[in-house]
């Protein structure tokens, strides 16, 4: 309950405070940020905090940090939603800024001596990384490297990302159907190649 009252406190922080919710489409909402509608702003975290809260939580187990990275997320559509450009839902463009603000939360911020420092030793990496390295660094990383550009972002999305073919189509702005064709060529792809 904590969690809530802080992010209601956030939000009232804007200069907004709950109300009804608003008829207009997401999309109407972010055009309406951008003439610096307040209410427009909040109507949208009502409509997207819940689930953004939620998928950012599968990939980060520190509340906290998916806290930052969901406030962060709603300051960067107030700031940046003149960007948006209608060619994919709303949805999907909240959950890319929301995850890369996420990442870059979970980013350490080491001071620059300490950066230096761990340039000197080495570290030991978790079995998440070995296996990252390996996978972008060993052979599975150089078959990745010979899929086209459109093979591999589907890949990045639904393996890398752990997007369901649905997320990941609405973030690419394809169909899943042809999220689901584009991954089956990209493991035929990557089996011959691996083999």
């Amino acid at each position: 309950m904590n969690s809530v009252n802080q992010a209601t406190r956030s939000v009232a922080q804007l200069g907004m405070s709950r109300g009804c919710p608003d008829g207009r489409s997401d999309a109407e909402l972010v055009a309406a940020v951008v003439d610096r509608d307040r209410g427009a702003l909040q109507e949208l975290y009502v409509r997207h905090e819940p689930w953004l809260s939620i998928r950012l939580a599968y990939r980060c187990s520190d509340r906290s940090m998916v806290e930052e990275a969901v406030q962060d997320t709603f300051v960067a559509v107030w700031g940046s939603a003149d960007k948006f450009r209608a060619t994919g839902p709303v949805a999907a463009w909240i959950w890319g800024i929301g995850i890369r603000r996420l990442l870059h939360v979970m980013r350490p911020r080491k001071s620059l001596r300490e950066r230096l420092l761990a340039q000197r030793s080495p570290e030991l990496l978790s079995a998440e990384d070995e296996l990252l390295v390996g996978v972008e660094h060993g052979d599975v990383g150089l078959a990745l490297g010979r899929l086209s550009p459109e093979l591999r972002m589907v890949v990045q999305a639904t393996v890398l990302d752990g997007l369901s073919c649905q997320e990941a189509g609405r973030l690419l702005g394809i169909p899943s159907g042809t999220v689901k064709t584009r991954m089956m060529r990209a493991k035929r792809e990557m089996r011959e190649a691996l083999t």
